[in-house]
């Protein structure tokens, strides 16, 4: 992957360096594991679909702190599996740690864990101040001014 140098766009822009920030973590991000969906539902409705197979309720941890969603998983018996009875060991049990950075006025609305699928819903609520109104357009009556004109 490419690094990008931001540095000649902070000598013309104030209070972007957060968003800057985002972009080298987006761009530096090399984690796959655990596979992930992202789907959008509808205009305002969100899921995000972590594979967590292996790990149970217990085991997982969702928190939004700050505008960043964090998928935790680690399994408490995770260390005490007897490696050596395996031919093969496919199914990873590691522990992980996999964030989301949400977008203004995106809430978690809830999780649950289904074969082996952790969904998490989000929803974008809007602000009643930050919708679209429509504004009624009412022309100013028409008066005829009524009068003469001087005589020049």
């Amino acid at each position: 992957m490419r690094a990008f140098d931001f540095s000649p766009l902070f000598r013309s822009t104030v209070g972007f360096d957060r968003l800057f920030d985002m972009l080298d973590q987006g761009v530096a991000d090399t984690q796959s594991y655990p596979p992930y969906n992202i789907e959008r539902t509808d205009e305002n409705h969100y899921r995000i679909t972590v594979a967590v197979a292996g790990f149970a309720e217990k085991d997982l941890n969702v928190e939004v702190r700050e505008g960043v969603l964090s998928i935790l998983g680690k399994r408490e018996d995770g260390e005490k599996t007897d490696k050596q009875g395996f031919l093969y060991h496919g199914i990873a049990g590691r522990a992980f740690d996999r964030r989301f950075q949400l977008a203004e006025n995106v809430e978690v609305r809830g999780a649950k864990l289904e074969n082996g699928l952790l969904h998490v819903d989000l929803e974008r609520v809007v602000p009643e101040e930050k919708k679209p109104r429509r504004i009624a357009i009412n022309g100013p009556e028409l008066r005829t001014i009524e009068g003469k004109a001087k005589a020049a």
